[in-house]
Formats: C-alpha cells, sequence, structure tokens
C-alpha cells in the first residue's frame, strides 16, 4: 500500500495547486503514473498490472477534474500498452511506461517550443514598450512562453496581468516576465475592465486549460469577464494553447466538468450559514474568440477537432 500512499501525496501536489499550469499538471501527472508504476511489486499478469494503474488513473483525474492535458497524457500510456498482446513481462512493461511517458512529454515540449514561435509572430515590431500593450489573466507557461519568446526576438511591449483570485497565480506570471526584464503592470480581477478602458490595450493573451469540440474555451475563473471586456472595447483576444488541451469526448456529447475548490481558499472562518460558491473555471465562447494559437497555428476555436484529428489521428 506504500506505493499508493505515496501516489495519493503526489496527487494532492496537484489538487492544492503546489503544481500550477495545465501543461504542468500534465507533465508532473504522467511523471506520477510512471513512478507508481515503478513502484508496484509481484504482479503476474498483465491484466493486474493494468488494472493497478486504471485505479492510479483514477486518482490523478480526480486531482484536476478540468484538465484534459492530464487525462490524454494518462490515456496516451495505458492505451498503448493495452494494444500489443505481449507475455507479460514487468521489466518490458516498466519500460514501455517510461517509453510512452517520454514520447508525451516530448509532444508537449514541441507544442509549446511551437506556439512560442507561432505567437510570438502575433506581437508586431513597434519602437518602444510603450508603444504596445498585451493583458493576460492567471499563469499559463503557454502564454509567457509567447511574451518570453517575442522578447527574446527583440521585440518592445508592456503586460498588464491580474493577480488572479482566490490562490494568486497571476503572481507567477508577474514573476516570470519581471525577470525577463518586462514591465508588468499588476492589478486586481476586478479591475481589468477598468484596465483595458483607461489603457490602451493592443491585445489579451490567455491560456487555456480545456477546449470543446464546439470550440468553447475553460480556463480560469475571470477568462469570460475579460474576453466580455474585449469585446465591448474592441480588443483583439486570444487563447494560447497546445491541442492536447482539447476534449475529444466531448464531440460525443460529454460535458467538460467545472471543479469547484474549497470554500476555505476564499474564506477560512467564514460566519456560521454563509455558502461560499468557488468555481476554479468558466467557459469562454467562441464568439468571443479570435483566434486560438496552437501548434498547428492560428484558427478558429470551432475548427479545433479537425485540426487534432489530423495532428493527433491515434488519440480520437
Amino acid at each position: 500500500m506504500n506505493e499508493i500512499k505515496q501516489l495519493l501525496k503526489d496527487a494532492e501536489k496537484i489538487k492544492s495547486l503546489e503544481i500550477q499550469g495545465a501543461t504542468n499538471v500534465a507533465l508532473s501527472a504522467i511523471d506520477f503514473l510512471n513512478s507508481y508504476a515503478q513502484r508496484l511489486v509481484d504482479f503476474n499478469t498483465a491484466e493486474e498490472f493494468l488494472n493497478k494503474l486504471e485505479e492510479a488513473k483514477k486518482i490523478l483525474f480526480d486531482a484536476r477534474p478540468t484538465e484534459p492535458a492530464l487525462r490524454n497524457g494518462l490515456n496516451f500510456i495505458t492505451n498503448r500498452l493495452k494494444k500489443p498482446k505481449h507475455e507479460f513481462k514487468e521489466d518490458h512493461f516498466l519500460e514501455l511506461i517510461n517509453r510512452y511517458k517520454n514520447k508525451y512529454q516530448t509532444m508537449i515540449h514541441n507544442s509549446k517550443k511551437k506556439i512560442a514561435e507561432i505567437g510570438a509572430r502575433r506581437i508586431p515590431s513597434v519602437e518602444s514598450d510603450d508603444d504596445y500593450l498585451i493583458m493576460t489573466h492567471c499563469h499559463s507557461s503557454v502564454v509567457t512562453g509567447i511574451l518570453l519568446e517575442a522578447r527574446k526576438q527583440g521585440k518592445h511591449f508592456n503586460v498588464i496581468n491580474t493577480e488572479t483570485q482566490p490562490r494568486l497565480q497571476g503572481r507567477q506570471t508577474a514573476k516570470e516576465l519581471l525577470d525577463a526584464g518586462i514591465k508588468v503592470y499588476h492589478v486586481v480581477d476586478s479591475a481589468m475592465r477598468w484596465a483595458v478602458n483607461h489603457y490602451e490595450v493592443n491585445l489579451i493573451l490567455i491560456g487555456a486549460d480545456s477546449v470543446t469540440s464546439e470550440g468553447t474555451v475553460l480556463n480560469k475563473i475571470g477568462s469570460r469577464l475579460l474576453a466580455l471586456v474585449a469585446h465591448e472595447e474592441h480588443v483583439p483576444f486570444y487563447v494560447a494553447t497546445p491541442l492536447l488541451k482539447y476534449n475529444p469526448q466531448t464531440s460525443f456529447g460529454v460535458i467538460e466538468k467545472i471543479e469547484m475548490r474549497e470554500s476555505s481558499e476564499i474564506w477560512e472562518n467564514p460566519p456560521a450559514g454563509l455558502e461560499i460558491l468557488n468555481p476554479a473555471f468558466e467557459t469562454v465562447s467562441r464568439r468571443y474568440i479570435d483566434g486560438l494559437i496552437t501548434e498547428a497555428g492560428i484558427f478558429a476555436s470551432s475548427h479545433v477537432h479537425n485540426y487534432f484529428t489530423k495532428l493527433y489521428p491515434d488519440m480520437i
């Protein structure tokens, strides 16, 4: 049972937001599954071994319900283990798990690198930092990758970012950009419309935790508010995401879950009788999204299923 205890501790790192960002969560989850598999002993059949992996998958799925990149990664590994009809050899299965884990990690890293290159092209060359202003929300390693790549290319811009209540993930974004020499204006979430209205924001760029077959994006709570602000103020609104965050099950009618987090994140000792609602994510309709920035290029979010099936046909 020690192997399960360690897995539960690992899953708690995801659930508690010690590990942040959908991409980082996915990479960590497949590492945790691989480590769990390496700890398993005394199994005589492939069926026993795979059943244990399925139990581990469920624990990791439940740690962050709104994360297709996590689910796609874990399914990528287990589905491939089920395909070949080997004679069961534990060492061989462990080697395969490690191989598939590394392959999925490479897929994510390559997609992020490609998105950074494509997204950076969307930022024009101007004479000074004050000539172009980008706004973002929460913390997305994909978004910061674009901004850091653009700065590496010598492009000039400043950034407005939100603190992102209640866990303040926006501070991580601010720190990363400041470390790269990018000027950052940091605002509370409720000031996002004020910021866009009082400053000449040229581009709004957010990440995604999930994309559905209809082109709806799920991202940190507050994302739809920012999309509505962009619509009202006529500011281009883009979502940067690997296609691996697409949930192919939504094309069969499955509805993506919105994670509800602990009320204590908002108020540790609330008055008796008070009910606190703490949704982690919300939807952004495709009507407010000018385009998805992905490893396959920039396109309308409603086309995500077609691009996903072309790039990752064996994941449908």
